[in-house]
């Protein structure tokens, strides 16, 4: 780090604190819109970045929507309000657990289990892209350090919650 002084400034050859979450949040930014311009151009126009959060929350085996707010840090009314949107557009079904008849259960469509299968793919194509631009051993390099700086979960699901919420 060089650091000088001009007049009652200082000035300093490395970037600042601030820029680093900036860049990171930058690159995801950058990586979900061409994900979602893809899955546009894949027949999936309506799908939203916060919809990826809540197909992954639901999983294979379905959920309620009191369960899918915890899980997503959100309350049951917001988790409910997403799923009928992502309802409407034919993501989602709701029916009853075949275990108990009282409780409610959101299960992925057919059109739901697409999407996501379409992302991992395109997921993988970005991240060949990236190889391609930077070099398969500095994006190796990245994703390590990247590794090492953040917790092992890698597939937190409550960043809506953490966001303060979504819609």
């Amino acid at each position: 780090m060089s650091i000088w002084l001009t007049g009652l400034s200082v000035v300093s050859t490395d970037p600042p604190g601030f820029e680093l979450p900036l860049r990171l949040f930058m690159g995801f930014r950058v990586l979900i819109d061409e994900l979602h311009a893809e899955l546009a151009r894949q027949g999936h126009p309506d799908m939203r970045p916060m919809h990826g959060f809540v197909l992954q929350a639901i999983g294979t085996q379905g959920i309620t929507a009191a369960e899918l707010g915890r899980r997503l840090g959100v309350s049951k009314q917001a988790a409910g309000k997403t799923i009928d949107t992502i309802e409407r557009i034919g993501y989602v079904e709701r029916g009853t657990d075949p275990h108990d008849a009282r409780r409610k259960v959101v299960r992925l469509t057919e059109r739901g289990f697409d999407c996501l299968a379409r992302s991992a793919r395109i997921f993988d194509d970005l991240r060949a892209a990236w190889a391609a631009t930077l070099g398969e051993d500095r994006l190796r390099a990245l994703e390590a350090d990247l590794r090492t700086m953040t917790p092992s979960d890698v597939f937190r699901i409550d960043v809506p919650g953490w966001f303060g919420g979504y819609q």
